[in-house]
């Protein structure tokens, strides 16, 4: 059975050297640390990263990582007096004209200004990263031998969009789907499927979010399957057209469960880095699932 944010929260980061006495960071020492773990230089070119709101000398001694900006998590860092509020997708990903608090954006940079809480993102840095999205799903599908489906053009070789690599063990499409379901935060779109149900796969190709821009990338790794979210029809159905023998097979999955695996990982890695420069701040993981859809409606139900 799948699981739920609220289920996977973590409730422990640990550092090292627990006996030393540890200094409260403050924000500029934590957009160090961030950029140590993921390179705004790793951002695609249309991506909008880094600090969107704060102050660099404030102290910062609680920090929140959330998938979204939406109101509730806002609101769930503020009222929970975090000072750093960090989020994959991006609240200014195109240019906006005025904050008035009116608006959503407006009434969200607002809170976070008024409530002392900065606001930073890291989004396609944090996919092409080594220990990002990517790599944290690649892990817990138990993919092997893993590398970048898209090389970062100036990054090292395991940095890059997407994951393609090898299961210990081949399966047939249908347990793999059931295997990639029972991962992921349940949401209401489940899990979709293009493909012989009893069909063979082992090399699998993967992309946190939406990476249907990587499906000829995926098809020519030689991929069974290809992991992914947001696949629109017609890709999805060019892709199927484009092969003969059905390959790569597509799972579609939700945008958010995808990358919100991603967050304990995240939250774990600033915490022990921030640690081993002398640094003690509190780190939580949002649990509320931000999945724009509430229900579905199948056949039979």
């Amino acid at each position: 059975m799948s699981q739920t944010p609220e289920q996977a929260v973590p409730t422990d980061h640990p550092t090292q050297g627990a006996g030393a006495a540890r200094r409260t960071p403050r924000l500029r020492d934590v957009l160090d640390v961030a950029e140590e773990l993921w390179p705004a230089g790793l951002a695609e070119d249309w991506d909008a990263v880094g600090l969107v709101a704060g102050r660099r000398d404030a102290e910062v001694r609680t920090v929140h990582f959330a998938v979204d900006p939406v109101r509730a998590v806002v609101e769930e860092a503020c009222g929970a007096g975090a000072d750093l509020l960090i989020t994959h997708h991006p609240l200014l990903l195109r240019p906006v004209n005025s904050v008035e608090a009116d608006g959503f954006k407006g009434e969200v940079v607002h809170r976070l200004i008024e409530s002392g809480c900065a606001l930073l993102t890291a989004h396609t840095n944090g996919d092409s990263a080594v220990g990002g999205v990517n790599d944290v799903l690649t892990e817990i599908l138990g993919i092997e031998d893993a590398e970048p489906l898209s090389p970062a053009p100036d990054g090292l070789g395991e940095e890059g969009l997407g994951r393609v690599g090898t299961l210990p063990q081949g399966t047939t499409l249908g347990d793999f789907a059931a295997t990639v379901f029972s991962v992921l935060p349940s949401v209401a779109g489940g899990v979709r499927v293009a493909g012989d149900r009893d069909g063979f796969v082992r090399r699998v190709a993967l992309c946190g979010g939406a990476g249907d821009g990587l499906l000829q990338a995926a098809r020519a790794a030689e991929a069974d399957v290809f992991v992914t979210a947001d696949l629109r029809h017609h890709p999805a159905s060019e892709a199927r057209e484009a092969v003969r023998d059905g390959r790569p097979y597509l799972i579609d999955v939700s945008h958010f469960a995808s990358e919100w695996l991603w967050l304990p990982a995240a939250a774990q890695a600033l915490d022990r880095a921030l640690a081993d420069r002398g640094f003690e701040a509190e780190v939580a993981v949002s649990g509320i699932n931000t999945d724009p859809w509430d229900f579905v409606i199948t056949p039979g139900r």
